[in-house]
């Protein structure tokens, strides 16, 4: 298979659709037998000149390509321009704008947009391992400062922990290993540790600030507390510096690059961040083909995405 080491080899290699076609082909059924999308019969056989498949289980028939059921099924966006799209996406550590990408790919803003977020759908995680031995947790709130917004526009009282303009987001990380993000309702005890008791087995032994929302939880871990509100952030090996690793990445990115995130779709953010970090060992090309492999049960419609949260 070829390697390719940058975009412009990204943009050479994959200026063919069919190559584009066979490497998506060759990525989704790894082991050269495709599979109906819709039932799962391993017996197909190809149509239209190679172009599609037909199913041969009799209950089912149905036609399908390569794209059914991931991302770019239906779309009129050329598979050459998904591929440079999903490439600069994982690669660049702090992403990229719908604006930029419109630009760089000639298509509308609102179309980069809609790539983006059907990108960022395919990155999550699907199943992420329960996390073991030494495991940091923090929070962090995210949203605009005050000081920045029109006079007319600031609410009063926001400083800090303040759930009227900003998010919490509960970040999870293994030291030396993944990192497991994302935003949550509060930062109270009854909300946090739930998602640890789902994330980090238990007896691990997890470092965390002295937050009393992690009250407790020497019940269930090796509990170790740095105080950050008396100025101190390392004492021997107590401190959360991996994780706020994770939160310097992902606040630039969103200041520099996105400028904004809404809350409703803050978590799609949060797991485009998570996939390039846990991926960080891994060359650009790895990373690319792993996103690929993810396409599938991805898909998102517009419609969904533009909807209103109740």
């Amino acid at each position: 298979m070829k390697t390719y080491k940058n975009l412009i080899e990204v943009v050479q290699y994959f200026s063919d659709e069919q190559v584009c076609i066979n490497h998506l082909e060759n990525l989704r059924w790894e082991d050269g037998k495709p599979q109906c999308p819709h039932c799962g019969h391993d017996k197909v056989y190809r149509i239209e000149k190679g172009k599609r498949y037909k199913c041969a289980n009799r209950e089912c028939y149905k036609k399908f390509s390569c794209t059914c059921g991931t991302i770019f099924e239906n779309t009129k966006i050329p598979l050459s321009k998904w591929f440079v799209a999903i490439y600069i996406a994982t690669s660049h550590k702090k992403g990229i704008s719908s604006c930029q990408l419109a630009k760089d790919i000639s298509v509308t803003q609102k179309t980069a947009w809609f790539m983006l977020h059907r990108i960022r759908e395919m990155l999550i995680a699907e199943a992420p391992e329960m996390l073991t031995g030494e495991i940091e947790i923090d929070e962090s709130w995210l949203g605009g400062l005050e000081k920045n917004k029109h006079v007319n526009k600031r609410v009063g009282g926001t400083q800090g922990r303040s759930a009227k303009v900003k998010k919490p987001v509960l970040g999870i990380k293994k030291r030396g290993g993944d990192i497991i993000a994302q935003p949550i309702q509060d930062t109270k005890g009854t909300t946090l540790r739930p998602v640890m008791l789902k994330h980090v087995q238990e007896g691990a032994t997890i470092y965390t600030d002295e937050w009393k929302g992690y009250n407790g939880l020497s019940t269930t871990y090796n509990h170790k507390k740095v105080n950050h509100g008396a100025g101190e952030y390392v004492r021997g090996q107590i401190h959360t510096n991996s994780v706020e690793n994770f939160w310097s990445l992902l606040k630039r990115g969103i200041v520099g690059i996105y400028h904004h995130t809404s809350h409703k779709h803050l978590h799609r953010y949060v797991d485009e961040f998570v996939f390039r970090f846990n991926s960080r060992e891994l060359s650009e090309k790895d990373r690319f083909d792993i996103a690929i492999k993810q396409s599938k049960n991805a898909r998102i419609r517009y419609r969904e995405l533009i909807a209103d949260v109740k």
